[in-house]
């Protein structure tokens, strides 16, 4: 398919031109700011489909509001009429549409136009009324507050926030991307209005709050639940906005004649992950939990866990190394310990199941 994208360089268009080009397309005309009407009238010639994104939010004068959204739409309309074909457009309007202000107002005519095009020449037309958008590459101070929020927490700048309870309506930015390609299928939904989903619903004062749990959890090391939802789309925007020298940060190690132990990440509900190390001849451990249980990798060298069971005195040796992963799990109501059995020094893996509280630690001192 030949694919023309207009504000092919803004925030969406970008994002969009990567997942086309994942998605296997690979006839894509770029229209940007700076494309004079024939480039378009050259891209729109052949074109089989066309994501209308250009627009205008925030000008310089109000009247390019009228031009941006109204007046360039009407442009693309005719150029695609005086080719003599219906090419199905999809079109990135905004929940404003429904506003009575200059940029509500051009993009409701934005959309007036495009229907008609599509009742005319039988085109399939879809308006999508985007709320807020956020996502990597969206630009600090103009496209969004959580790209501003980003950026600001992101570099320990203060925020301004005048209403902490004002209500925002979110959708992230591969979201879009999906609904925009999944057009292109032989599924696609029936044109006219559509919706881009999920869309999520929060506050300022919220968003302002999550962003900054992001920054906070390095220094903690407990990590907020960014696996799923909208906390995850957001950690991923927050990651997108860290300058460059903060791509990596130091952690605690704490040494002695044994090795060393280091903290890697914590969690609120599911444990923490660490690594230690041990020279040769070195046992760690030495103990046992009631409740706490724990899983050990070894990455690096030969390592002989030993068990024994606190009441029945039961024993049990496991030898395991770095060059066939295992894990070994300690069990509650079991002594155990690790002793590098190698020649060289060991690298261990440990995640345990709870985050360690030194006033209620259940690790009770024992040898094996």
């Amino acid at each position: 398919m030949k694919l023309v994208i207009t504000g092919a360089h803004g925030f969406v268009g970008k994002n969009l031109q990567v997942h086309l080009q994942e998605a296997g397309y690979s006839d894509i005309r770029c229209i940007g700011r700076d494309s004079s009407q024939e480039e378009l009238r050259a891209a729109l010639a052949d074109a089989d489909f066309v994501f209308h994104l250009a627009g205008i939010n925030r000008p310089q004068d109000v009247t390019e509001f009228h031009t941006g959204n109204v007046g360039l739409t009407e442009i693309l309309l005719a150029e695609l009429q005086s080719a003599g074909r219906a090419v199905p457009v999809a079109y990135t309007s905004s929940t404003q549409a429904t506003l009575d202000n200059p940029y509500g107002v051009s993009k409701l005519g934005g959309e007036h136009a495009l229907l008609a095009y599509g009742q005319k020449t039988g085109a399939p037309v879809y308006v999508f009324r985007l709320p807020n958008i956020f996502g990597k590459w969206c630009r600090p101070f103009y496209n969004s507050a959580v790209a501003t929020f980003c950026h600001q927490i992101a570099r320990g700048e203060p925020i301004t926030i005048h209403n902490p309870d004002a209500p925002l309506r979110l959708v992230y930015i591969d979201d879009v991307c999906r609904c925009l390609i999944d057009l292109l299928g032989s599924d696609a939904t029936l044109p006219g209005y559509v919706e881009a989903s999920p869309v999520y619903d929060a506050t300022v004062g919220a968003l302002a709050d999550q962003i900054q749990a992001f920054r906070n959890s390095r220094e903690m090391l407990v990590t907020e639940p960014v696996g799923t939802g909208l906390v995850r789309a957001l950690y991923a925007t927050y990651v997108s906005h860290l300058p460059h020298d903060d791509f990596a940060y130091t952690v605690p190690s704490y040494g002695d004649s044994r090795g060393v132990f280091v903290e890697m990440l914590k969690t609120k509900d599911s444990g923490q992950f660490s690594f230690f190390t041990a020279h040769p001849g070195i046992t760690r451990g030495g103990h046992y939990h009631h409740s706490k249980t724990e899983k050990f990798l070894v990455i690096r060298g030969e390592a002989r866990f030993g068990f024994r069971h606190i009441l029945t005195g039961e024993r049990l040796e496991l030898v395991t190394s770095g060059s066939k992963p295992q894990i070994v799990e300690t069990i509650p109501g079991w002594i155990h310990d690790i002793t590098n059995i190698g020649d060289d020094e060991m690298i261990v893996m440990l995640w345990a199941n709870e985050i360690f509280d030194r006033q209620n630690p259940d690790t009770i001192a024992h040898k094996v």
